[in-house]
Protein backbone atom coordinates (compact mmCIF):
# COMPACT_ATOMS: atom_id res chain seq x y z
CA UNK A 1 0.00 0.00 0.00
CA UNK A 2 1.13 3.48 -1.10
CA UNK A 3 0.54 5.96 1.29
CA UNK A 4 1.54 9.95 2.15
CA UNK A 5 2.75 11.02 5.28
CA UNK A 6 0.82 14.28 7.43
CA UNK A 7 3.54 13.88 9.79
CA UNK A 8 7.48 12.59 10.27
CA UNK A 9 6.89 8.96 11.00
CA UNK A 10 10.54 7.22 12.77
CA UNK A 11 12.02 4.73 10.62
CA UNK A 12 9.28 5.42 7.62
CA UNK A 13 9.83 9.26 6.65
CA UNK A 14 8.73 12.97 6.76
CA UNK A 15 5.56 14.67 6.35
CA UNK A 16 4.95 14.67 2.66
CA UNK A 17 7.25 11.78 1.48
CA UNK A 18 4.78 9.14 -0.59
CA UNK A 19 6.01 5.83 0.92
CA UNK A 20 5.07 1.81 0.43
CA UNK A 21 4.32 0.03 3.73
CA UNK A 22 2.19 -3.04 4.23
CA UNK A 23 -1.61 -3.00 4.01
CA UNK A 24 -2.09 -3.97 7.79
CA UNK A 25 0.86 -1.34 8.95
CA UNK A 26 -0.91 1.28 6.74
CA UNK A 27 -5.13 0.35 7.39
CA UNK A 28 -4.58 -0.39 11.35
CA UNK A 29 -2.21 2.05 12.18
CA UNK A 30 -1.18 4.92 9.98
CA UNK A 31 -4.64 5.78 8.47
CA UNK A 32 -6.64 5.98 11.97
CA UNK A 33 -4.02 7.59 13.74
CA UNK A 34 -4.57 10.61 10.78
CA UNK A 35 -0.45 10.17 10.40
CA UNK A 36 -1.24 9.43 6.69
CA UNK A 37 -3.22 9.20 3.62
CA UNK A 38 -3.73 6.27 0.71
CA UNK A 39 -1.25 7.84 -1.82
CA UNK A 40 -4.26 8.29 -4.77
CA UNK A 41 -4.16 11.31 -6.93
CA UNK A 42 -6.99 13.17 -4.85
CA UNK A 43 -5.18 12.75 -1.94
CA UNK A 44 -2.29 14.25 -3.00
CA UNK A 45 -3.86 16.78 -4.51
CA UNK A 46 -5.25 17.67 -0.89
CA UNK A 47 -2.23 16.60 0.98
CA UNK A 48 -0.60 19.74 -1.49
CA UNK A 49 -3.47 22.18 -0.61
CA UNK A 50 -3.12 21.72 3.19
CA UNK A 51 0.62 20.94 3.28
CA UNK A 52 1.21 24.99 4.75
CA UNK A 53 -1.15 24.63 7.45
CA UNK A 54 -0.08 21.12 8.61
CA UNK A 55 3.22 22.11 8.49
CA UNK A 56 2.64 25.37 10.83
CA UNK A 57 0.46 22.59 13.32
CA UNK A 58 3.58 20.41 13.14
CA UNK A 59 5.78 23.31 14.07
CA UNK A 60 3.70 24.47 16.87
CA UNK A 61 3.52 21.13 18.62
CA UNK A 62 7.26 20.55 17.94
CA UNK A 63 7.64 23.86 19.90
CA UNK A 64 5.20 22.62 22.51
CA UNK A 65 7.33 19.47 22.96
CA UNK A 66 10.47 20.74 23.19
CA UNK A 67 9.25 23.17 25.66
CA UNK A 68 7.83 20.30 27.65
CA UNK A 69 11.40 18.51 27.11
CA UNK A 70 13.52 21.48 28.45
CA UNK A 71 11.57 21.41 32.23
CA UNK A 72 11.23 17.01 31.63
CA UNK A 73 14.20 16.24 30.73
CA UNK A 74 16.77 14.52 34.11
CA UNK A 75 13.23 14.84 36.62
CA UNK A 76 13.47 12.18 38.89
CA UNK A 77 10.22 10.33 39.66
CA UNK A 78 9.85 8.22 42.49
CA UNK A 79 7.79 5.26 41.93
CA UNK A 80 6.63 3.04 45.35
CA UNK A 81 6.42 -0.81 44.99
CA UNK A 82 6.91 -3.73 47.16
CA UNK A 83 10.04 -5.26 46.81
CA UNK A 84 11.54 -8.54 48.26
CA UNK A 85 15.04 -8.35 50.75
CA UNK A 86 17.15 -8.47 47.09
CA UNK A 87 15.63 -6.11 45.29
CA UNK A 88 13.09 -7.80 42.68
CA UNK A 89 9.91 -6.39 42.44
CA UNK A 90 7.09 -8.47 43.05
CA UNK A 91 5.51 -7.05 39.60
CA UNK A 92 7.14 -4.21 37.12
CA UNK A 93 7.02 -1.02 36.58
CA UNK A 94 5.34 -0.19 33.42
CA UNK A 95 4.83 2.47 30.80
CA UNK A 96 1.58 3.44 32.88
CA UNK A 97 3.37 3.64 35.85
CA UNK A 98 6.30 6.37 34.46
CA UNK A 99 3.43 8.37 32.67
CA UNK A 100 0.95 8.69 36.30
CA UNK A 101 4.32 9.36 38.05
CA UNK A 102 5.09 11.95 35.98
CA UNK A 103 1.24 13.23 36.05
CA UNK A 104 0.96 13.39 39.33
CA UNK A 105 3.99 15.99 39.51
CA UNK A 106 2.47 18.21 37.23
CA UNK A 107 3.56 17.15 33.79
CA UNK A 108 1.34 15.75 31.77
CA UNK A 109 2.72 12.64 30.08
CA UNK A 110 0.45 9.70 28.44
CA UNK A 111 1.77 5.85 28.91
CA UNK A 112 1.80 5.74 25.07
CA UNK A 113 4.82 8.35 25.13
CA UNK A 114 6.89 6.55 27.15
CA UNK A 115 9.45 4.12 25.45
CA UNK A 116 10.53 1.40 27.88
CA UNK A 117 12.87 -1.63 26.41
CA UNK A 118 11.38 -3.72 29.20
CA UNK A 119 9.43 -3.52 32.16
CA UNK A 120 11.63 -2.12 35.10
CA UNK A 121 11.52 -5.62 37.22
CA UNK A 122 14.37 -4.29 40.38
CA UNK A 123 14.58 -1.50 42.86
CA UNK A 124 16.93 1.33 41.86
CA UNK A 125 17.13 4.09 39.77
CA UNK A 126 16.03 3.73 35.93
CA UNK A 127 16.57 5.87 32.68
CA UNK A 128 13.43 6.31 31.22
CA UNK A 129 12.79 7.62 27.42
CA UNK A 130 9.71 9.92 26.69
CA UNK A 131 8.81 10.21 23.07
CA UNK A 132 7.16 13.62 22.82
CA UNK A 133 6.93 14.58 19.48
CA UNK A 134 8.59 12.60 16.25
CA UNK A 135 11.25 14.81 16.65
CA UNK A 136 11.75 15.56 19.92
CA UNK A 137 12.34 12.90 23.14
CA UNK A 138 13.20 13.02 26.80
CA UNK A 139 15.09 11.47 29.45
CA UNK A 140 13.39 10.84 32.75
CA UNK A 141 14.93 9.29 35.80
CA UNK A 142 12.18 6.68 38.01
CA UNK A 143 13.73 5.94 41.06
CA UNK A 144 11.74 2.63 42.20
CA UNK A 145 12.04 2.10 45.87
CA UNK A 146 9.78 0.40 48.75
CA UNK A 147 9.72 3.99 50.86
CA UNK A 148 9.63 7.20 50.16
CA UNK A 149 12.72 7.23 53.14
CA UNK A 150 14.82 4.44 50.63
CA UNK A 151 13.80 6.29 47.93
CA UNK A 152 15.49 9.59 49.55
CA UNK A 153 18.57 7.23 50.11
CA UNK A 154 18.38 6.11 45.82
CA UNK A 155 18.66 9.47 45.72
CA UNK A 156 21.81 10.22 47.82
CA UNK A 157 23.14 7.52 45.81
CA UNK A 158 23.46 4.92 47.31
CA UNK A 159 21.72 1.29 46.16
CA UNK A 160 19.44 -0.60 48.27
CA UNK A 161 21.18 -4.10 47.65
CA UNK A 162 24.83 -2.05 49.41
CA UNK A 163 22.83 -0.93 51.61
CA UNK A 164 21.70 -4.52 52.34
CA UNK A 165 25.04 -5.55 52.33
CA UNK A 166 25.78 -2.79 54.92
CA UNK A 167 23.25 -3.75 57.27
CA UNK A 168 24.26 -7.59 56.95
CA UNK A 169 27.98 -7.20 57.49
CA UNK A 170 26.98 -5.00 60.55
CA UNK A 171 24.89 -7.89 61.81
CA UNK A 172 27.77 -10.96 61.36
CA UNK A 173 30.20 -8.16 62.94
CA UNK A 174 27.70 -7.94 65.95
CA UNK A 175 27.45 -11.82 65.79
CA UNK A 176 30.98 -12.37 65.86
CA UNK A 177 31.59 -10.49 68.54
CA UNK A 178 28.94 -11.90 70.92
CA UNK A 179 30.42 -15.52 70.08
CA UNK A 180 33.91 -13.87 71.18
CA UNK A 181 32.82 -12.26 74.24
CA UNK A 182 30.97 -15.38 75.14
CA UNK A 183 34.47 -17.51 74.15
CA UNK A 184 36.56 -15.13 76.25
CA UNK A 185 33.92 -15.55 79.23
CA UNK A 186 34.28 -19.52 79.07
CA UNK A 187 37.85 -19.41 78.87
CA UNK A 188 38.09 -17.36 81.79
CA UNK A 189 35.91 -19.19 83.80
CA UNK A 190 38.29 -22.79 82.78
CA UNK A 191 41.27 -20.62 83.92
CA UNK A 192 39.66 -20.10 87.60
CA UNK A 193 38.80 -23.60 88.44
CA UNK A 194 42.14 -25.09 87.24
Amino acid sequence: MQVILLERVAKLGQMGDVVTVKDGYGRNFLLPQGKALRASEANIKSFEDRKAQLEARNLETKKEAEDLAAKLNGQQFVVIRSASDAGALYGSVTTRDAADAATASGFSLDKKQVALKAPIKDLGLHEVHVVLHPEVDATIVLNVARSTEEAELQASGKSIQELAAEAEAEAEFEIAELFDDIGGATGDDEGEEA
